[in-house]
């Protein structure tokens, strides 16, 4: 999780964003969406929405974590609401139920005006002992 926090991430790097708060089941990313980010139409490819969603949901469930735990996502779904062009992007990933080993997690995308971009949703699995060793 250091390396999360200090925005250290090779994913990040490459698509430029930023994690802003993680704590108590809860995380922000943000991202300046440009056109480097577009697919073949002009528009925010949704790959990319779907980076910042996954993004923030793990950070979420990671944050629920034991120390030598770790995680991997199960599933992953995704809607996409409105087309973006450029935007300050705003993902936010919330645990909604965790179980011991699984957990069910949203994710809210709202642009600088706080417009409903995407909405997500995934399921994590906790990893405990030698199935987190290497994680």
């Amino acid at each position: 999780m250091a390396h999360v926090q200090a925005n250290d991430v090779p994913i990040a790097r490459l698509i430029g964003f930023e994690a802003k708060e993680i704590a108590d089941g809860r995380a922000v990313v943000t991202l300046a969406a440009g056109r480097q980010h577009a697919n073949p139409m002009g528009t925010l490819h949704g790959g990319v929405l779907c980076d910042i969603a996954d993004a923030a949901m793990g950070m979420a469930f990671a944050s629920t974590l034991a120390p030598g735990e770790s995680f991997t996502t199960i599933e992953l779904k995704i809607n996409f609401f409105r087309p973006v062009w450029e935007a300050h992007l705003r993902a936010e990933g919330k645990v909604v139920r965790r179980g011991s080993t699984i957990g069910y997690v949203e994710c809210e995308i709202t642009d600088e005006s706080g417009r409903l971009i995407s909405k997500a949703a995934s399921t994590c699995m906790a990893l405990k002992g030698e199935r987190a060793k290497g994680r």
